[in-house]
């Protein structure tokens, strides 16, 4: 808008009329706004998922480790911490919770589990795959019309936008390709296939959308903030809105905005106690790792870790965009802001070189920020979240009940604004993985035969089929606790004591009492086959907990009210 008019002699000069002219108009067009949010005063909501972000490299974790501590004392302090104004922003302005785990520790299945509310034994999406279910047309049928966005749209009251990576197969010609756009959504702007930052197609509601390797009009993180905007910017007034962003980065291939390139030059992969050391009592898989790494691996690592750094400057960039956008709009003080990650990373942690999958706190623990209303500022919690609680909260924050779905989840909406309970919160949770393997011997690696997958040159595999695990991850006022099974010949167990061995390099399987182990595998195959509220039934440290195996064939009540009686 134009503050100024041209005299006679050409000259631009300030107009007192046109200036107080476009001030009763911002004023005017303020308050037709501000009447207009009053009109439905039901919060916004804003949910930005990124890709492979675990807690120790997020700039948000590790921001007092070693690492990052040093770049605060040299002098040098033009070197930025990666997602530094996301921790400002939404962070310090909200909630932190520090034990925040995912079903699943791998895209596809967490991701389904964040849309539906559910384990994935109960969504069904075991990898990354369409044969393992990801975004297959049997999911499209049975689970997608029952995600959190389609029930938000069912009911007319929201507006809802999606931006960026769905799920890993979808666009495949195989489920309907780019021109299926998934029930809930409004306004669809979705990435085809895996994460990419430059080459790459999205699904523009239903059109394919061509994106070639030009940094200021496909850099895909940019492009994902600048769409953001422009919704913002031109969706209606009258109603309130959800939106969800899924970043690619820090995900594979790392490539780094322009200006980010030479970021981060010394930074290295944190030297964690559990750094390059053999996990010797762990399964197999891990303990196939060569330790120690050489050197020229480590360099990999290093390399790797500075890269996914950068591409995090971008992330962080994009959630300032939107954070202010809320905040010259009006609209910040009565909208939830989200920020978390679809699963963790590894970067030689027990020489494992760079994955997520393995069923350690750094590929299941991930970040989770929060700001809105009613959520004092500066506040950090112990609470123990799982993403498919992400669903459930979501819905709460819009009026809705959980208990009008078939999710697994709780909402955690009344522990951010002070109204909740912490001691009628559930203490444990379940972790589900399917490993995944070839059906014939890598010619590289000829020596470990078939069965294994996602190798390194130096034949260390992160993957294999019988590493196919399910954990009950407890967080209770007596214990930290994870207990872990195999499905494999051995039947595995891997326990840890998280309190006394935060970076789990003590299996005290062998060790623990052998009544909470008995316990733990109760309480494990109970929530194997739970579904909705009986996922959600006190675990073995609460008051409360007792064995019930008719619990685990909820589908067959008669045959077993006969025989367990």
């Amino acid at each position: 808008m134009a503050l100024f008019v041209f005299n006679s002699a050409s000259k631009m000069v300030s107009s007192p009329f046109v200036i107080l002219h476009c001030i009763l108009i911002c004023v005017t067009l303020h308050c037709n706004n501000l009447a207009e949010a009053k009109m439905n005063p039901r919060p916004n909501i804003v949910l930005i998922l990124t890709d492979d972000l675990d807690v120790s490299i997020g700039g948000m974790g590790s921001i007092f480790s070693k690492n990052v501590l040093l770049l605060f004392i040299l002098p040098s302090l033009v070197l930025q911490i990666p997602l530094v104004k996301t921790k400002k922003l939404i962070g310090d302005a909200g909630i932190t919770f520090t034990n925040t785990f995912v079903a699943s520790p791998l895209c596809c299945p967490s991701r389904a589990s964040i849309l539906t509310g559910k384990y994935p034994h109960n969504h069904h999406v075991v990898n990354n795959t369409l044969e393992g279910n990801c975004s297959s047309t049997a999911w499209q049928k049975t689970q997608e019309p029952e995600t959190f966005p389609a029930f938000l749209q069912k009911h007319g009251i929201y507006q809802t936008f999606f931006a960026g990576k769905y799920l890993n197969e979808y666009g495949n010609k195989k489920a309907g390709g780019v021109e299926h756009v998934p029930p809930g959504w409004d306004h669809w702007f979705a990435l085809e296939r895996n994460s990419k930052y430059y080459n790459y197609t999205l699904s523009v509601n239903g059109r394919a959308q061509r994106h070639g390797q030009n940094y200021s009009e496909d850099y895909l993180t940019d492009v994902l903030a600048n769409i953001s905007i422009d919704f913002l910017e031109n969706k209606s007034n009258r109603r309130p809105f959800f939106m969800m962003v899924s970043t690619p980065a820090p995900h594979s291939p790392w490539t780094a905005a322009p200006q980010y390139e030479s970021n981060f030059p010394n930074i290295k992969a944190p030297r964690d106690p559990n750094f390059n050391v053999h996990g010797k009592d762990k399964h197999w898989l891990i303990r196939q790792a060569k330790t120690p790494m050489t050197n020229s691996s480590v360099e990999f690592l290093d390399n790797a870790y500075r890269k996914r750094w950068r591409t995090l400057l971008s992330v962080d960039d994009l959630v300032e965009k939107v954070v202010r956008k809320l905040e010259v709009r009006g609209e910040l003080s009565n909208t939830y802001v989200i920020f978390t990650s679809d699963n963790g990373y590894h970067t030689g942690q027990f020489s494992l070189p760079m994955d997520k999958r393995q069923l350690y706190e750094f590929d299941i623990r991930v970040p989770l920020l929060v700001r809105g209303p009613n959520i004092k500022p500066n506040q950090t919690s112990p609470l123990l979240i799982a993403n498919m609680d992400l669903g459930p909260t979501i819905l709460d924050i819009a009026g809705y009940s959980v208990n009008e779905t078939q999710m697994d989840g709780m909402s955690f909406l009344p522990t951010m604004t002070g109204k909740g309970n912490s001691s009628t919160w559930r203490s444990d949770v379940l972790v589900e993985y399917e490993g995944e393997g070839s059906n014939i011997s890598d010619p590289a690696c000829p020596l470990l035969g078939p069965g294994v997958s996602e190798c390194f040159p130096d034949c260390v595999c992160e993957d294999s089929y019988n590493n196919t695990y399910a954990c009950v991850r407890t967080v209770a006022q007596a214990a930290n606790l994870q207990y872990c099974e195999f499905d494999d010949n051995e039947v595995f167990v891997e326990v840890y004591n998280l309190t006394a061995d935060p970076f789990q390099l003590s299996n005290i399987a062998k060790s623990i009492d052998q009544e909470v182990l008995e316990k733990m595998n109760h309480r494990l195959m109970m929530l194997q086959s739970c579904s909705g509220q009986s996922c959600r039934t006190p675990g073995v440290y609460d008051s409360q907990f007792r064995f019930d195996p008719r619990l685990m064939f909820s589908s067959l009540p008669a045959f077993y009210d006969k025989h367990l009686e």
